[in-house]
């Protein structure tokens, strides 16, 4: 059912289309935005979402868990650096979705991210993203806003990527370079590449990629105009934390305050389209259960999404539980993901586009084993 702040928002563009079907559409196309979040090198969602009514958590990780983490309910709390988001979650803006990932286990960054945005199992299998195939399915002409071009919105009929000249760029040439480059290689070229990417991304040089905070705000006001762009990619990088995650203070808790001021900055530069918006994180890969010797942890496999927005009818933590227990792990170490990440994205698709889920499983994702969980995340 559409609850009627949702009915109020689309119903002015809807009239235009009435009585005239749209092959693949679930209702009346919607005038909804899309604003993914990479967050690269992969988050440790144990840390960010913790399960502290899973006894096994304080087994296994010892150091890290947060020494005070919101309890959302009997099974799971969030990091207090989460405030913006915690308040969103309150006011039934935002959902999470735990225990979750793209089709891929091979713990390499480059592939990882390559089926993150390609939305397909295999890497390096096309050359367009799962979002611009859905905006060519959506019909959708206008612009997509992004500091690069992303493989994620390739396959779109336009797209426009910003830079303002007031933020500061401090994301080193070497850094850069290596980004372009493994958009385009795959093989033994990819696993160099990989290796050159892990010093880069680590130690104390770690350049942050240009300003996130400003450039949410400048991809808000953007999206807010009238024909404004409707979807927008944003970076953050630096979640690589083989040493010294942190816990209740530290590098990775650092960056869950950066993702939270970044979902604020959208939510008040975007004003009155918020409600007309989906924001969705992607991570190539979660973390393993148990920290290192480095005190950090390393690639693993299932993690968790953060999404927010006025689209969002009900707030909800989704999730089917696996467990912590050594026996319920994947390969003994990373959690286990029981929830295809793409069946997220496909339902950020259906409730900002108005495709149909059937419909986008099989043209986007090209799997038509793909669960629906619209009703779960929007409530």
């Amino acid at each position: 059912m559409i609850s009627r702040r949702h009915f109020l928002s689309i119903a002015a563009p809807a009239l235009a289309l009435s009585g005239y079907p749209v092959h693949g559409f679930t209702k009346e196309p919607i005038e909804g935005r899309i604003i993914v979040i990479k967050l690269q090198g992969g988050m440790d969602g144990l840390l960010a979402i913790p399960p502290i009514g899973d006894d096994n958590l304080f087994k296994q990780r010892k150091a890290l868990v947060a020494s005070n983490p919101l309890k959302l309910n009997p099974l799971f709390g969030i990091h207090p650096n989460f405030r913006n988001f915690s308040k969103m979650l309150k006011s039934n803006e935002a959902s999470i979705v735990h225990a979750t990932s793209f089709p891929y286990t091979g713990r390499s960054h480059f592939e990882g991210q390559n089926i993150a945005q390609s939305g397909l199992k295999r890497p390096f299998a096309t050359n367009t993203g799962w979002l611009g195939r859905a905006m060519d399915l959506a019909k959708i002409t206008g612009k997509a806003l992004s500091l690069d071009a992303p493989l994620l919105i390739r396959g779109a009929p336009e797209f426009d990527n910003f830079y303002p000249a007031n933020i500061r760029n401090t994301r080193s040439t070497q850094t850069g370079l290596l980004d372009l480059i493994k958009e385009t290689h795959d093989g033994d070229v990819m696993m160099t590449i990989d290796k050159l990417s892990r010093v880069s991304m680590s130690g104390p040089s770690r350049l942050r990629a240009r300003d996130p905070l400003s450039l949410a705000t400048k991809a808000g006001e953007s999206m807010r105009e009238l024909n404004g762009p409707r979807v927008a990619v944003l970076t953050i990088p630096e979640f690589d934390d083989h040493a010294s995650i942190g816990s209740t203070t530290g590098h990775h808790p650092e960056l869950f305050s950066l993702l939270d001021n970044v979902f604020y900055n959208l939510k008040i530069a975007l004003k009155g389209q918020w409600d007309n918006t989906i924001v969705l994180t992607t991570t190539e890969f979660g973390r393993t259960v148990q920290e290192n010797g480095s005190a950090g942890t390393d690639h693993g496999y299932g993690s968790v999404g953060l999404l927010a927005g006025g689209l969002i009818n009900k707030s909800s933590v989704v999730a089917n539980w696996p467990g912590l227990a050594s026996k319920d792990l994947y390969e003994n170490r990373d959690l286990f993901a029981t929830i295809d990440y793409r069946s997220v994205c496909s339902a950020c698709i259906e409730a900002a586009f108005g495709l149909d889920h059937d419909f986008i499983i099989e043209k986007v994702f090209e799997d038509k084993k793909i669960a629906r969980v619209y009703e779960h995340i929007f409530g």
